[in-house]
């Protein structure tokens, strides 16, 4: 048109936008899920107070006096004693510390005997998948916590003597609720290996004479990480309810450790007179597995591939 302008041949074209990173876009999405960010803000808070709550509140778990005993909470105790006059906010922050690392144990061994058995049958064909599947069945079709008391009283004894009353009891615990807790990790894994083995990349991969090793580390196991995520959350819950229920029948941990579950164990016949016992460290179960399953609420919508948000 007459009059205008020509557009210049030499103008650059506008830098290309930087790209986003798989974590970046990850988290953008986990915050859009107000629900599981609140979730994980006090969650954190549980688990700096558990961590550091002993160096801040540095009152013995153990100190008795029977002048307080069964008294509400007051600013001496902030969340009231138990029977034996002992401050009951230190020894639920003693106790967390057992209850999330008896959680977090579980939950790492449930991962790695899950995505083990998963990776393996998934990648295979024929009678190794079928004998694996077969055992995955079987330990699905078994009687949880009955067998649970029946290992308990068989080997809780011999790792006492073996490492000591507490960390005997936390090791038997923990491969005992870690043990019962890796079949639906398997069974995720295998699904998801056997929708990302035929995948292009994965075909490119083996086209190019990548071994079956690498094809399983490099291209289709980090793929399955998002669900196995949410799977490790929903088992740190599942665990943390277990160590409680074993506590309170009184199989767990010694009595002179406090852990929510003892101490809710504790206070089952001082209901009446003293609820504060039994309210605080049932609080303290419902806010941490709450908070977990809202997290890994968040964490499938973030993860998952197929979500627009």
């Amino acid at each position: 048109m007459a009059g205008s302008t020509p557009a210049s041949v030499t103008a650059k074209a506008p830098p290309p936008a930087a790209p986003v990173s798989l974590a970046r876009e990850a988290w953008r999405r986990f915050r859009r899920h107000k629900m599981a960010v609140a979730s994980l803000v006090v969650l954190l808070t549980m688990v700096f107070l558990v961590a550091l709550g002993p160096l801040l509140w540095q009152v013995a778990i153990n100190d008795i006096d029977f002048t307080a005993r069964l008294k509400g909470p007051s600013l001496g105790h902030p969340l009231g004693t138990d029977d034996l006059g002992q401050d009951l906010l230190a020894r639920i922050l003693y106790g967390g510390r057992i209850s999330l690392a008896v959680g977090l144990a579980a939950m790492a061994m449930a991962i790695l005997v899950g995505v083990t058995i998963g990776a393996v049958a998934g990648i295979s064909r024929g009678a190794v998948d079928a004998a694996l599947m077969w055992l995955t069945d079987l330990f699905l079709s078994l009687p949880q916590l009955p067998l649970l008391l029946l290992l308990i009283y068989l080997f809780r004894d011999r790792l006492k003597a073996a490492f000591g009353p507490e960390v005997g009891v936390f090791i038997l615990i923990v491969l005992v609720i870690g043990g019962f807790r890796w079949m639906p990790v398997a069974r995720l894994v295998r699904a998801q290996f056997f929708s990302l083995r035929e995948k292009e990349y994965v075909e490119a991969a083996r086209a190019l004479g990548a071994s079956t090793l690498r094809q399983v580390v490099r291209h289709i196991l980090p793929n399955t990480l998002g669900p196995v995520i949410v799977a490790g959350t929903i088992d740190v819950a599942a665990a943390i309810i277990a160590e409680s229920t074993l506590s309170f029948l009184g199989l767990g941990f010694p009595p002179d450790i406090p852990t929510w579950g003892r101490i809710l164990f504790d206070s089952k016949d001082y209901l009446d007179v003293a609820p504060h016992w039994a309210m605080f460290p049932g609080a303290a179960i419902f806010l941490t597995v709450l908070t977990i399953n809202f997290i890994g609420d968040g964490l499938r919508d973030a993860l998952d591939p197929r979500k627009v948000m």
